[in-house]
């Protein structure tokens, strides 16, 4: 259950430091904002209580995880059978994020295979669930930015 909270300026701030490092520690968030470490410990509590934080994750470096074939598939679909795509879609292991998009597309899905036979073969499989009209897809070769939204 989400507690409504108002983020105000320190707690975008802070927020936005453990998006690029969720590992930094009290001590040096409280030097960056400037203000005391019991008061960074208050708002991360206060954070993680109303659920504005959820996790801390980590990020790992490309070359220290399996190379992996990264593809984002644009998904046009019958608009009465877009729950039924998307929820078709949740069971591929190999898709890691659904957006719903405007546009010519209605869904953008981002997936990851070891191959470009997997790619190719997960791409014929959404293409036959019932409701999806048209796809689009394309590689990712290397990602210029990444951090936490």
């Amino acid at each position: 259950m989400v507690i409504n909270y108002t983020l105000d300026p320190l707690d975008q701030q802070l927020i936005e430091l453990l998006k690029v490092n969720a590992r930094l520690p009290v001590v040096k968030l409280a030097k960056a904002l400037g203000c005391a470490r019991s008061t960074v410990q208050i708002r991360l509590k206060a954070l993680e209580d109303a659920e504005v934080i959820t996790s801390y994750t980590v990020a790992v470096a490309e070359s220290q995880s399996s190379a992996r074939i990264r593809a984002m598939v644009l998904i046009s679909t019958d608009s009465e059978s877009a729950p039924h795509v998307v929820k078709t879609l949740t069971r591929r292991h190999e898709i890691h994020k659904i957006f719903s998009v405007s546009g010519r597309f209605d869904l953008c899905s981002m997936l990851s295979t070891e191959t470009t036979e997997e790619l190719d073969t997960v791409i014929d499989r959404i293409r036959g669930i019932k409701g999806v009209k048209d796809t689009f897809s394309t590689i990712l070769l290397s990602a210029k930015l990444d951090r936490p939204e």
